[in-house]
C-alpha cells in the first residue's frame, strides 16, 4: 500500500490514523519531498474514474495560479507539469496498484483494504 500525503494536511492525518487503527501496512512518502515518478503517476491516473481531475487539487493558489489550460494537455505533458508543481494534486492519495482512494474517504479506505483483510481472513481457516 502506498500512501503519498503531506504531514500538515488534516485529511492526510486522518487517513493515516484510520489506516494505523486499522492495522493496514503502507509505505509512506511525503508528496512533495518525494514526488510521484512519471511512472507512479502514470499508474495512479490509469487507476482513477474520473481522470485528472480526480487527482487535482483546483482548489488550491498553485492551480489558480497556472498559465495552462490543464484539458488542453496531454497526459505526458500533465505528468511533467505535476512532477514540477506536485502541489497540484489532491491529497492524500492511498493505492494498492488496483484500487485508488483520493482525500479522506473512510469507504474507500474501507474497500481498499477489505480485500487484504478478506484474503487473510480467508488463508487463516
Amino acid at each position: 500500500m502506498k500512501f503519498y500525503t503531506y504531514p500538515s494536511c488534516t485529511s492526510c492525518r486522518r487517513t493515516k490514523a484510520w489506516l494505523k487503527n486499522q492495522e493496514v501496512t503502507f509505505k509512506e512518502r511525503h508528496i512533495f519531498r518525494e514526488t510521484p515518478t512519471y511512472e507512479e503517476l502514470l499508474e495512479i491516473l490509469q487507476l482513477t474514474t474520473n481522470g485528472i481531475d480526480e487527482i487535482l487539487a483546483t482548489r488550491g493558489k498553485t492551480y489558480k495560479s497556472l498559465d495552462v489550460d490543464v484539458d488542453n494537455l496531454s497526459i505526458s505533458e500533465f505528468i511533467k507539469l505535476v512532477m514540477d508543481e506536485p502541489k497540484l494534486l489532491r491529497r492524500p492519495i492511498v493505492t494498492d496498484g488496483e484500487k485508488l482512494v483520493v482525500g479522506y474517504n473512510e469507504e474507500g479506505l474501507k474497500g481498499i483494504t477489505k480485500v487484504k483483510q478478506d484474503f487473510l481472513l480467508s488463508n487463516i481457516s
